[in-house]
């Protein structure tokens, strides 16, 4: 059975010229001046309570990814405290990335609770065949967080929350070929939002992906990203 044909968007990643210092600021110059993207589009059921407004920015140099996020959000709850634990069953935000041209269906998935805790795979067929990435490798991925080590109870009332991170190409590529950002090259992409165990569970994209059941390992369904 041939997959439903999805809309596919395209993220410009614009180079930077100096290294980006990760604190969590969305208002530095350096993302002040590139546009954001939008994960807006649900899968399964809409929440019930409450829709997210999250938000979205990369850029890149020779040695790194750099990325940020803004959640807008309500019902937040964060008690997973450990690296590759079940992050996204927490207010989390996720970077599922196809680095290499020639191989668009494997990705990696990092994914990083509203606390700042990663979980970090290589994947080769989707549930199936992966690498979980050891935690002093995921170590070398810097990340900054807004919201405290541990939220519980949960924050029912608005709050804003934000992940900055740097992900180093060499980490990437101790574990495959990759594809170097430059000038014109395209990775696959997808940004979720997730909170799998609040009170207010939700399954956000931002490239559009049709599946009877929300599912995010589906790297068929991935974005572009264009590097600039």
């Amino acid at each position: 059975m041939k997959d439903k044909q999805a809309s596919t968007l395209e993220y410009i990643v614009k180079f930077v010229n100096a290294p980006i210092s990760v604190d969590g600021s969305w208002d530095k110059p350096e993302w002040k001046e590139v546009k954001a993207a939008s994960i807006a589009l649900h899968m399964g059921p809409k929440p019930e309570k409450f829709i997210p407004k999250t938000q979205v920015k990369l850029r890149y140099d020779k040695e790194y990814i750099y990325g940020i996020f803004k959640v807008e959000d309500k019902f937040v709850k964060c008690t997973v405290q450990e690296v590759n634990g079940n992050v996204s069953s927490d207010s989390c935000v996720e970077f599922f990335f196809a680095p290499d041209t020639n191989t668009p269906l494997e990705y990696f998935n990092l994914e990083i609770n509203c606390s700042g805790v990663p979980l970090f795979h290589h994947v080769t067929k989707p549930r199936k065949e992966f690498t979980v990435l050891k935690p002093e490798e995921i170590g070398q991925i810097e990340i900054a967080h807004t919201m405290p080590d541990k939220v519980d109870p949960e924050i029912t009332e608005p709050v804003t929350w934000f992940i900055e991170f740097k992900v180093p190409l060499s980490l990437l590529k101790a574990h495959r070929e990759i594809t170097d950002p430059a000038p014109g090259v395209t990775w696959k992409a997808n940004f979720y939002k997730i909170a799998g165990r609040t009170s207010n569970p939700h399954y956000f994209t931002w490239n559009e992906v049709i599946n009877h059941r929300p599912d995010f390992h589906l790297p068929q369904y991935f974005g572009k990203l264009t590097f600039e």
